[in-house]
């Protein structure tokens, strides 16, 4: 006679596949590292040499090609002044990251060095010539969202 199997409180997780996609969570906490530096106005090459890394590792933990251990989370979120935890803020219970892709896509811009650097300048600007700025570039937007006809 065979023995019934025993229910477990826990669930096994789907096992994240290996290969060339970054498990969600990955890609989620290093999102948060990216944003919570930038909004700390902090570059990648000053939170690299406070936590004893090279910039590319850094790139690589913002951009999900290498895991971040639970040590380095600590330390980056002890060097960015937030709690290790801050990183976590967001993602869902199934891993998944609770942002919307446009959103993603927004945090990866500012992240970025040309990001970074357009947002510089903007703030050097008065606001009466960025409030002109942001006009323009909802000009442009509009224009090329209108369908050209042939001869214009």
């Amino acid at each position: 006679m065979s023995e019934p199997k025993r229910s477990s409180p826990f669930r096994a997780a789907p096992k994240p596949k290996f290969g060339r996609d970054p498990h969600p969570a990955d890609l989620h906490v290093g999102r948060q590292i990216a944003t919570v530096r930038v909004q700390s106005n902090v570059s990648q090459a000053q939170l690299a040499r406070s936590i004893g890394i090279s910039c590319q590792q850094l790139q690589k933990y913002e951009n999900a090609k290498n895991r971040v251990s639970a040590s380095m989370i600590y330390e980056i979120g002890k060097s960015l002044g937030v709690p290790a935890s801050r990183f976590f803020e967001g993602l869902s219970q199934n891993g998944e990251s609770g942002t919307h892709p446009l959103v993603d896509e927004r945090i990866d811009f500012i992240a970025s060095a040309e990001g970074r650097h357009l947002i510089e300048r903007l703030v050097q600007l008065p606001p009466r010539v960025r409030a002109r700025v942001s006009a323009l570039i909802a000009a442009i937007r509009e224009e090329l969202s209108v369908p050209q006809r042939d001869g214009e």
